[in-house]
């Protein structure tokens, strides 16, 4: 087992708020605004503040790139330990992804690299797999050909250069949080509280450090970006050429994010749905969504393309969902026309017919392109939800891991601590608030036929409560939603957390409320508070954690896995290389790794044939049988080991240590041919 030991000699009646916020969103500090310098105010004072604004967030950037990799090299001792307790050091999922940058680094060139990633015959026995077509790699690959033509290789290794690469994404993430919570508060302090926010929160905010080259590692910061892109698209007063520019920036993004991970389907389904309620709100054009969703179809399609028409991709329900939403959009264009209550009769019916044919579309999809791929994923939301069987064993396989399960309480507390979650929560119950008041409003509003008219309502509209805003409130809210049911999404969620608060604190709205109940509400008193209360939260937070991050980077530990390391050299050296292993699928994967030996099975489970292999034992007699009947024999794990005459007729030990033992496979010998082995490994 792979453990963790410490290095010897380290150390362990006015006016109403409302309208107080209208007025105040528009003037409050707006000659520091980032709009300044995006409408061509190019004065002194708006170059300097802009510019110290951007030096702020590259250094926080940098400063949460440094201590994620520094954590990295004091908790292994990276630099000291040899190349096989480095490839270990990548535990499961994130060994087999690794396994295909070094097999590309290995080819005799970069066409025959590629030509073995379409045609894989090493990761899955007797199967010849499109690499490509199946995983989420093309980060591997293009990491591996940018390091064969740069001239680094005398200076840098092939596992810095790519532990490097995903570290300085991190960078990227806090920059693109930063600049999210600048455009939506006018302040780049609000970006630094974000930065200082998300570091101190790295237990909930990321885990790179640990599992380099998990795809969301690879994914969020894209995703952070496209935040970022919608959030100025969504600003009003942007000019055509910004609108086209944000346009792009938007589907380069989205396409970045969908390419990286494989559940990309599943988190712009999410999107999506935010996208849907803040048109069912009225508080985009018919533009904005037309232009939001054909952004997520033209970036899947890009992805579906690339990866040899997965058809995962058309198969999924996030294009289902997109397709139905904008087919309905165009038979009911009246469907904002009437009174509230007749609004509110043709949403509910609206979202009725496109749920209706999204489930139509998404069947008839899978039907006709056979699709099984992602049946696991919904069998693991019916189990986890007591809607359909519990003893499904794809199902199960996901809900006995902990990454799966409910988000814990101790989450919120660490959060808590950290300053973090009173601000956003008070910054999330004015701002839902405020928000149904306006979509009331707007539902309420009698339907204007004149172009001139509609275009007034819109900027009425905006005045009342900010598309961007808006988005990021529902944002926050659904990935909120899905990380506390899900712990493993908690990654999406906790990041952006860090941008709305610290908006909420550096924002007009909350100010503007707190200080109009107080009847002290003055447009410089705003300003200052704004300003001040962000400086003194960064500087208790500095004071309180600076020592604990000091300390924590100087605990020094280093990689012991002696047994794993035996192993992997025994196989290496010991079988030939065309023998095949079974075991478990984290095991495996650190195997095709270590020895690039050939593999029963192995962690990226988005695969039906796959998972028929993996499975082992039945889900019992009944579709939903809730009694569990001990089993007549031995766990095979256990029982092989007592070497009894009924596994001895079968299987020969061929390595054996304190953690695994390795079996040979026998096969009957055919008259005149040399029998095969296939080894087993059991821990």
């Amino acid at each position: 087992m792979t453990t963790l030991r410490q290095r010897k000699g380290s150390k362990g009646k006015e006016p109403s708020p409302a309208a107080e916020l209208q007025s105040q969103q528009h003037n409050c500090c707006s000659e520091h605004h980032p709009e300044k310098i995006l409408h061509g105010d190019w004065s002194w004072g708006a170059i300097i503040w802009t510019s110290v604004g951007w030096s702020v967030s590259v250094g926080l950037g940098l400063l949460c790139c440094i201590y994620v990799a520094t954590l990295h090299e004091n908790d292994l001792w990276f630099s000291n330990i040899k190349e096989v307790e480095r490839e270990i050091s990548f535990r499961t999922e994130c060994g087999l992804y690794y396994s295909y940058y070094k097999q590309m680094l290995h080819a005799p060139s970069i066409q025959e690299g590629l030509k073995e990633m379409i045609h894989d015959n090493l990761t899955e026995s007797k199967r010849t797999i499109n690499l490509l077509q199946r995983m989420n790699i093309y980060q591997e690959v293009f990491l591996s050909v940018l390091y064969r033509l740069l001239p680094i290789q005398s200076y840098l290794e092939p596992v810095y250069f790519y532990i490097y690469t995903v570290f300085s994404l991190q960078a990227v993430y806090v920059i693109a949080l930063y600049l999210t919570a600048w455009l939506l508060s006018g302040s780049w302090l609000a970006g630094a509280l974000t930065g200082v926010w998300y570091i101190l929160n790295r237990v909930d905010t990321t885990r790179v450090e640990f599992t380099i080259s998990l795809r969301e590692n690879w994914s969020l910061p894209f995703l952070a970006l496209q935040v970022a892109a919608i959030t100025c698209y969504l600003r009003p007063q942007l000019t055509t050429l910004q609108q086209k520019v944000m346009v792009w920036l938007m589907y380069v993004t989205t396409f970045c994010f969908c390419l990286t991970w494989q559940f990309n389907q599943f988190i712009l389904l999410v999107q999506a749905l935010v996208i849907y309620t803040l048109d069912c709100g009225d508080f985009l054009t018919t533009t904005q969504v037309t232009t939001l969703y054909l952004v997520q179809v033209s970036s899947l399609l890009s992805v579906w393309f690339l990866q040899f028409c997965n058809s995962m991709i058309l198969g999924s329900l996030v294009l289902s969902f997109i397709v139905a939403a904008l087919f309905i959009r165009h038979c009911q264009p009246g469907v904002k026309t009437g009174s509230l209550v007749v609004r509110l009769g043709k949403v509910l019916l609206h979202s009725a017919l496109v749920l209706l044919l999204t489930v139509t579309i998404n069947y008839l999809a899978k039907k006709a392109l056979q699709l099984q791929s992602d049946e696991h994923i919904f069998k693991f939301i019916k189990s986890k939800f007591a809607l359909g069987s519990t003893r499904d064993f794809d199902a199960s396989l996901y809900l006995c891991e902990e990454a799966f399960g409910l988000l814990p309480l101790d989450t919120l507390e660490r959060l808590a601590g950290t300053l973090l979650l009173y601000p956003y929560v008070l910054t999330l119950l004015l701002l839902c608030g405020m928000l149904v008041a306006a979509a009331l409003q707007n539902l309420s509003r009698p339907n204007r036929g004149s172009t001139e008219e509609k275009k007034g309502a819109r900027e009425g509209q905006v005045a009342a409560f900010r598309p961007d805003v808006a988005y990021n409130l529902l944002h926050t809210l659904f990935y909120g939603l899905l990380a506390f049911s899900t712990m493993r999404m908690k990654y999406i969620w906790t990041g952006h957390m860090c941008a709305v608060a610290a908006y909420g604190v550096c924002g007009t709205e909350l100010w503007t409320v707190l200080l109009s109940a107080l009847r002290f509400n003055t447009k410089l008193l705003l300003r200052l508070v704004r300003y001040v209360v962000p400086v003194v939260m960064i500087g208790f937070l500095y004071y309180k954690f600076w020592p604990k991050l000091m300390e924590e980077l100087s605990e020094l530990r280093e990689f012991y896995d002696p047994d794993t390391v035996e192993l992997m050299t025994w196989i290496s050296t010991k079988t030939p290389k065309q023998a095949v292993f079974a075991g478990s699928m984290q095991l495996l994967a650190g195997i095709k790794l270590c020895t690039g030996r050939v593999l029963t099975n192995h962690p990226h489970y988005e695969d039906k044939d796959l998972r028929e292999r993996t499975r082992q034992i039945m889900d019992g007699p009944g579709e939903d049988d809730p009694d569990l009947v001990p089993a007549t024999h031995p766990r095979f794990c256990d029982a092989i080991k007592t070497d009894a005459a009924a596994y001895n007729a079968l299987f020969t030990r061929t390595f054996q240590n304190k953690t695994f033992h390795v079996y040979r496979l026998k096969k009957k010998r055919k008259k005149n041919t040399k029998g095969s082995s296939e080894p087993s490994v059991t821990q």
